[in-house]
């Protein structure tokens, strides 16, 4: 990554509502063309999602940083996500929080995104091919979730996997039209709902691709 491509990438976020100073550094100092094939790397630092293997995309880093801006990690928490894909939004929590475990249904895109963390000495990350739908039992409760995939609703077994104060931010909604980012946060009395605005996300789909 340029100065250049810094600056540029920088500049979007920041005009797109990504202020948070973690964050924009998390950002910076992930090199979004380590996660995209070659033929895309030339376009790695504009604001668009980009094809990968298995038929899905890496969202655009707009965002991503909305997303995990939203999601408020703090330097001690545990962090669940739930779609690997090649491992982008992975590498950008591994920077903000003490431990990482992603969820992956395609086995090949879990390969990838292990080999790509590996290259990267990324440490604190765990990269588990499985169906995310159902989070990660054996190892909740989690600070929190991120989900990179639009469910229905808030799926029941990952809002149980959250901590009492933790937070979920997830794409709700069936249409490909219209998504709604929602943030969730449990609290000792139940779950509080926040809209966030609208997204653009593959479906959550359930079970694991043996591809």
């Amino acid at each position: 990554m340029t100065p250049e491509d810094t600056m540029k990438l920088l500049v979007t976020l920041r005009s797109r509502g990504v202020t948070d100073a973690r964050v924009l550094e998390a950002m910076e100092t992930t090199d979004r063309a380590a996660f995209v094939s070659e033929t895309f790397r030339v376009r790695a630092y504009e604001d668009v999602p980009l094809p990968i293997a298995s038929g899905q995309t890496v969202s655009q880093p707009s965002i991503v940083g909305r997303m995990t801006q939203a999601l408020g990690v703090q330097p001690r928490d545990k962090v669940l996500e739930v779609g690997t894909g090649t491992g982008y939004q992975a590498a950008i929590l591994s920077k903000l929080a003490r431990r990482v475990y992603t969820v992956e249904r395609h086995r090949a895109l879990t390969r990838l995104a292990r080999e790509v963390h590996a290259k990267l000495g990324l440490t604190n990350v765990t990269q588990i091919t499985g169906d995310g739908s159902h989070g990660l039992p054996e190892q909740a409760p989690f600070d929190r979730i991120l989900v990179t995939a639009a469910a229905e609703d808030p799926p029941g077994p990952l809002l149980a996997q959250l901590r009492i104060g933790g937070s979920m931010v997830v794409p709700v909604g069936v249409s490909d039209a219209m998504q709604m980012l929602i943030k969730v946060t449990r609290s000792d009395h139940g779950y509080d709902y926040d809209e966030l605005g609208p997204v653009r996300f593959v479906p959550l789909v359930e079970g694991v691709e043996h591809d």
